[in-house]
């Protein structure tokens, strides 16, 4: 497309004129005819005529059932706006595929062909004219398509999944001219466009239901009932909640999408390969063990299912060929790449790995895993360090390939973000807890993320997630916002996770938030043996639910399960993962303890630090202390009172007697009973 600049010829300039520029999100699809100067030249007049036929008889029709607006047209080129990437790409997809029918019986140097580009970003709309990055990164692609084929983005791409399945190539991240950032490429040819079997047709995507309104809206004044009948009222709407979620999910299967379990879960994040790790043993009888941390690795890594993990027979042919990284990732089309060596000698075995991003070269972690051999036998060894190496790369809270993403989406707007970058974001802000602007910028880049992309899984569960924190921490939340109004949204995503992706961890992970908010302990144990059936190595879900599981009064399971977690995410592990580890000693008398922990894991910054230590050292006779503590905690959260701490801990489902012990040692500290009111919500 060869953009041209202001309104095509003949459009009036009224009151729209006046108006100021304004930014939206849009998918852009811009195309342009190939050979246009060659085909003009041939036959003007002819080609003219042939170009005004397609355009009433193939194009036009099309814009139009998919919902597009016409911004502009030159002689050879056409810049459209689509509400959605999924009408765009649909449209694209028709046009090309009713085209190339057309060309069949053709003379190949008489026929019209179109390149098209399709992208989603801000633009800004100024006089009907539309500008800005969503603009020029779709006309940077519309170059790189081929004659006959389409050119998407990453973030296209992710838009589509499990609502039009169609067999884009993935190209890599590419730079495109005068674009800053790399752009992820995906490409559909001409052959493939010929060789679907329909066209993509559209259909209405699912809206709420009636009911589903109202439970979104439901008045909570029967929070004030009595318990008995709070928990019947609570359990009835729950069920609503989940027969809802149900029945929007089934009803809207439209041609040419595939609404599967695959769709609801595909990853949207990038592409990872593991290499075949180097046998550095000096012994060629070593090399199926070598062989095996690979093999057992990717298994490993597929289990986090927001990352594309290459299949062992793509990787094992590079085997012992020296090539540069950047070319290998370009080959693969991959972004990461794992590569390691085991080295076996006498009673001990060490194996280590590095992860590499394979655009730049650079290595982003790497570690070392020595295990004796003598008590141990050669395949626990081969799952127990596989297990570790995926955990420590895979965890889309806490790994290294998360980190990496997160690091390159710092330079992009809210708007540029991808449903996967969201997600990313989600899982930042939920493990700092406490940060209010990050969760505010998380919720919203969320629930933007489902509402265009409503079949990912993974940002319902993520949303369950920072609904709850906002419920039991109140981060965040706007003046509007009310944590009773929660429980619903927290309860209808987690269910619509579950919904999509059944057999999937996170989407389990969620449905355990949703019963922590009401304290269902045991149907939060079942959701957390579901999700670690799925995923048994997911360290921050270890932490997360182990801690919540303890608070909820399973004691001993969710110590454990914690500390487990602990140990597969080191040193990357949050602090206060160790707090269910103090506090199980604090509920058992055992303050001393306690304390050592509680000081282990001391943030500065964080009032529920000192809130531990203003509770604790009074048992320790140390009241002195505690009072020394009280100012540092009224600074960094002014409402707090032996009232709202209470308060705080039965939210947090934490037990009578728990409370019980905080309570009396807060009195002895010498803490307010209750908090100005007008310094509360």
């Amino acid at each position: 497309m060869r953009t041209a600049v202001g309104s095509p010829r003949g459009t009036e300039r009224t009151a729209v004129h006046q108006m100021h520029p304004q930014r939206r999100l849009a998918a852009i699809l811009v195309g342009d005819v190939v050979g246009y100067s060659r085909l003009m030249g041939q036959d003007e007049r002819g080609t003219l005529r042939r170009i005004k036929a397609i355009r009433r008889e193939v194009v036009d029709p099309n814009i139009a059932e998919y919902h597009g607006r016409v911004v502009k047209t030159t002689g050879d080129g056409i810049l459209i706006e689509y509400p959605s990437a999924v009408e765009a790409v649909g449209c694209a997809v028709a046009i090309q595929r009713t085209m190339a029918e057309r060309n069949a019986e053709m003379q190949v140097d008489r026929r019209l062909e179109f390149r098209v580009g399709v992208h989603e970003g801000d633009i800004v709309v100024d006089d009907q004219d539309i500008f800005g990055d969503g603009v020029n990164v779709a006309a940077r692609l519309e170059a790189l398509s081929e004659p006959g084929g389409i050119c998407i983005s990453g973030r296209v791409y992710e838009d589509l999944a499990g609502r039009l399945e169609l067999p884009f190539e993935d190209r890599g991240e590419q730079q495109l001219k005068n674009i800053t950032r790399c752009i992820r490429i995906f490409k559909l040819g001409p052959e493939a466009i010929a060789g679907l079997t329909t066209i993509p047709r559209l259909q209405d995507e699912p809206h709420p239901t009636g009911a589903f309104q109202w439970l979104g809206t439901f008045p909570f004044a029967w929070l004030r009932m009595s318990p008995m009948r709070w928990t019947t009222v609570l359990v009835a709407a729950l069920s609503v909640a989940g027969i809802i979620v149900w029945q929007s999910a089934g009803r809207h299967d439209a041609p040419g999408q595939v609404r599967t379990g695959s769709g609801a879960t595909s990853p949207r994040g990038p592409t990872l390969a593991v290499l075949p790790f180097d046998n550095l043993s000096g012994d060629p009888n070593q090399e199926f063990y070598s062989d095996g941390i690979s093999e057992e690795l990717i298994t490993v890594l597929t289990r986090f299912g927001q990352l594309r993990v290459l299949a062992r027979n793509t990787t094992f042919a590079y085997k012992k060929k020296a090539i540069e990284m950047q070319e290998l990732g370009r080959q693969l089309q991959a972004q990461y790449v794992i590569e390691g060596s085991f080295r076996r000698v006498p009673d001990q075995i060490s194996v280590t790995a590095q992860l590499i991003d394979a655009r730049t070269g650079t290595h982003l972690w790497a570690q070392t895993y020595e295990r004796p051999t003598t008590s141990t036998s050669l395949l626990s060894i081969q799952n127990d360090v596989a297990h570790h190496i995926g955990a420590a790369v895979g965890d889309i809270r806490t790994g290294a390939v998360a980190i990496a993403e997160l690091e390159r989406a710092r330079a992009k707007s809210a708007t540029e973000l991808s449903s996967y970058e969201c997600v990313l974001q989600g899982y930042q802000a939920s493990a700092a807890q406490t940060a209010a602007e990050p969760m505010r910028r998380a919720r919203a880049c969320l629930e933007a993320t489902v509402r265009r992309d409503p079949n990912y899984a993974e940002a319902w569960a993520i949303l369950t997630r920072i609904l709850q924190i906002q419920y039991s921490w109140g981060t965040g939340l706007d003046d509007s916002d009310r944590r009773v109004d929660l429980v619903p949204r927290i309860v209808g995503a987690g269910n619509r996770a579950v919904e999509l992706a059944p057999e999937n961890a996170a989407a389990h992970f969620a449905l355990f938030f949703a019963y922590s908010v009401t304290c269902q302990t045991e149907r939060m144990r079942v959701e957390t043996d579901r999700v670690l059936a799925i995923n048994p190595n997911d360290a921050s879900a270890l932490g997360l639910m182990g801690s919540l599981l303890a608070y909820a009064g399973d004691w001993d399971y969710g110590r454990k399960l914690a500390e487990k977690g602990l140990a597969l995410a080191g040193p990357a592990a949050p602090s206060w993962w160790w707090w269910v580890v103090a506090k199980d000693h604090y509920r058992k008398g055992e303050y001393a303890k306690a304390l050592e922990v509680f000081q282990q894991s001391y943030a500065q910054q964080n009032w529920l630090d000192h809130l531990h230590l203003v509770y604790t050292l009074p048992h320790l006779g140390r009241i002195d202390e505690a009072k020394a503590e009280i100012p540092a905690l009224l600074k960094l959260r002014p409402d707090i009172s032996v009232r709202e701490a209470d308060r705080l801990y039965t939210l947090w489902c934490f037990d009578a007697d728990f409370r019980g012990r905080m309570v009396k040692a807060l009195r002895l500290a010498g803490l307010r009973e209750e908090a100005d009111e007008t310094g509360l919500r």
